[in-house]
């Protein structure tokens, strides 16, 4: 029988054939390894810490590189876009795109209930945008995060950031070439609609290169053809005739005697300046391309106001259906289809404005004219996409607006909005005509309540708010206080009369056909999409214009252009104007005064 061993009786190690250590034997009670086996375990424990540390260090160093790479660049660089259920279209195409200028997502829903509350609607009846909205766009430029509508568009058409007011043109000052001008030296016939004018930024941005949005004279010189492209623009219809006529013709607001106009029709264009031209084209069945077609000596008027001009201006939806008509049959059979770009403009004026009456029926008629693209492109053989989007939102627009200290009313009174039959541009406008002539301080007053309540419906304008129009002393304009007193009783709220830095909507006709653009978005993908969709590459087109760094036309007419680099796009902006980075807080806040503001004057 085999003695009985001491409990802590040393045993033979199974690891060294050697008697065990103490410490070894310690650890087998209390659980703590052997010293020798802590040190192989810390031994393999740092290595996989160094092996995690250089992996994480690696990743960074790639993620760093490549931020460098974007900011450099200016160009946001994103994955390899998935075109979704059937892939990427081939084939023919055409490609609508639609800008609801200075529309942001509360635009939307005031025109939604003021819709349903004038056409006595039920609460699901909803706007033709709303059945098609797919995802949102970050709007910041490379020099704010508020950006201007130059910025915003150059991002569309070049599919790059820049500096609030540059038009096609990259913080460096070079041109970059857009989505439109590489349509056309493609093949495909290419247009431009829009409310305002023609020479506006965001028409400009796709078929010019100016270095500030204000050089409206050399815009309208570009769109035309004067430029180191030639003509690109087959068809625009729009506002703007004054930058085309010499300033020595009525109705001109050019600083020369260049006559663009007649220039125009030299270079080809058929020319159209009047609704009477208009209705001849018949629909677009007969009109023929290059067509120019300036309808109004500056911008077109609101949607509101237009109505009751309807002898004079035609409508956005019905210029975009004409468009679409003389575009479609130009291209019928080419190999090629077209692009077109629509433009919602006076959305942002409204904005601009803080008038809410004007507001809404400016986005009706863009949702009319929205409604006639899908229409269209339902019918049509070639296939096609609209994609649309706004390039800012405008105004700070709250359905909500707090009127006294104490807690607020959960409320705002679209019937306040059905009642005005005019904007406070058109009131203005002849209040400022009335006081013109009549001095009387009495016949000033009756005269300013008769526009508020014909004009906004307004019957209970108190003295100060009548006193306040007629006032040529009072810090705000008259516009701004017709404006003020309607949003005030619809309790429509505002925080600005410039732009905000609000996300705004994306919409297309399909998701099939849009798939990338699902989601949030930098707007710089929306202008890579366009050119992605209709299979052009910008970059040869840019290094054609920035090859060009002089050029001066060879019509008789065209002035010497500077010698500076790109004189051609006029002067280059000074030394302290801020074109990339955000500027920051320097404890500089103070109120303007109403002189400073220029409220509405570039937009």
């Amino acid at each position: 029988m085999a003695r009985d061993e001491p409990l802590l009786a040393p045993r033979i190690s199974s690891d060294h054939g050697s008697i065990r250590t103490t410490e070894e034997e310690e650890s087998l009670l209390t659980g703590p390894r052997s010293r020798r086996e802590i040190e192989r375990r810390n031994r393999s424990f740092w290595r996989e810490i160094g092996l995690l540390a250089w992996a994480l260090i690696a990743t960074i160093a790639v993620v760093v590189l490549a931020v460098v790479y974007q900011h450099k660049s200016g160009r946001h660089v994103p994955n390899k876009p998935s075109w979704g259920p059937g892939g990427k279209p081939t084939g023919k195409r055409n490609m609508i795109f639609m800008v609801s200028d200075g529309m942001g997502p509360t635009s939307l829903t005031m025109t939604r209930s003021f819709r349903q509350h004038t056409e006595g609607l039920p609460i699901d009846d909803t706007l033709v945008l709303d059945e098609h909205i797919i995802g949102t766009s970050r709007t910041r430029s490379s020099s704010s995060l508020v950006t201007d509508s130059a910025a915003g568009a150059t991002a569309f058409s070049c599919g790059f950031k820049s500096y609030n007011g540059a038009i096609s043109v990259l913080p460096d000052h070079s041109p970059c070439g857009t989505v439109l001008e590489a349509a056309s030296l493609a093949g495909y016939k290419t247009g431009l609609v829009v409310t305002t004018r023609l020479t506006d930024a965001t028409p400009a941005c796709f078929a010019s290169h100016v270095n500030q949005r204000g050089y409206e004279d050399r815009i309208a010189e570009q769109e035309i053809g004067e430029y180191p492209l030639g003509r690109v623009v087959d068809l625009m219809l729009g506002g703007g005739r004054c930058h085309f006529l010499p300033n020595s013709t009525e109705g001109s607001c050019r600083n020369d005697e260049r006559d663009l106009v007649e220039l125009a029709k030299q270079k080809g264009f058929n020319y159209l300046d009047d609704r009477k031209s208009f209705d001849a084209l018949n629909g677009g069945a007969e009109a023929q391309l290059p067509l120019l077609g300036l309808l109004a000596e500056k911008d077109i008027p609101y949607e509101i106001d237009r109505r009751s001009q309807d002898e004079k201006y035609p409508s956005l939806e019905e210029m975009t259906r004409t468009a679409l008509k003389i575009l479609s049959d130009a291209t019928a059979d080419s190999e090629q289809g077209f692009f077109l770009m629509v433009e919602g403009s006076r959305i942002d004026h409204a904005g601009h404005a803080n008038d809410p009456a004007a507001q809404v029926h400016e986005v009706m008629s863009y949702d009319k004219a929205f409604a006639a693209v899908t229409e269209f492109l339902e019918k049509d053989p070639t296939p096609g996409v609209l994609v649309a989007t706004s390039d800012h939102e405008t105004g700070g627009l709250a359905t909500a607006r707090q009127l006294q200290p104490d807690y607020p009313d959960y409320l705002w009174y679209p019937g306040v909005l059905a009642s005005a039959s005019h904007s406070g541009e058109f009131l203005s406008e002849n209040l400022k005509a009335y006081i013109s002539k009549e001095t009387s301080h009495t016949k000033q007053q009756k005269y300013a309540r008769t526009l508020l309540e014909k004009g906004l419906g307004v019957h209970d304008a108190t003295g100060d708010e009548v006193n306040a129009l007629i006032d040529p002393n009072y810090p705000y304009v008259p516009e701004h206080v017709f404006t003020d007193i309607i949003s005030r009783r619809a309790q429509i709220g505002w925080s600005t009369h410039g732009h905000s830095g609000v996300d705004v909507n994306i919409y297309a006709s399909s998701t099939k056909d849009a798939w990338p653009l699902q989601g949030n978005h930098e707007n710089t993908e929306i202008g890579e999409f366009m050119a992605n969709y209709l299979n052009l590459d910008l970059k040869p087109v840019t290094d054609k214009l920035q090859s060009l760094t002089s050029w001066s036309s060879s019509s008789s007419l065209a002035r010497t252009d500077s010698k500076e680099s790109y004189g051609w796009m006029g002067h280059p902006l000074e030394e302290d104007v801020r074109t990339e980075g955000l500027d920051t807080y320097h404890g500089d806040f103070r109120k303007r005064s109403a002189g400073e503001c220029n409220c509405g004057q570039a937009h």
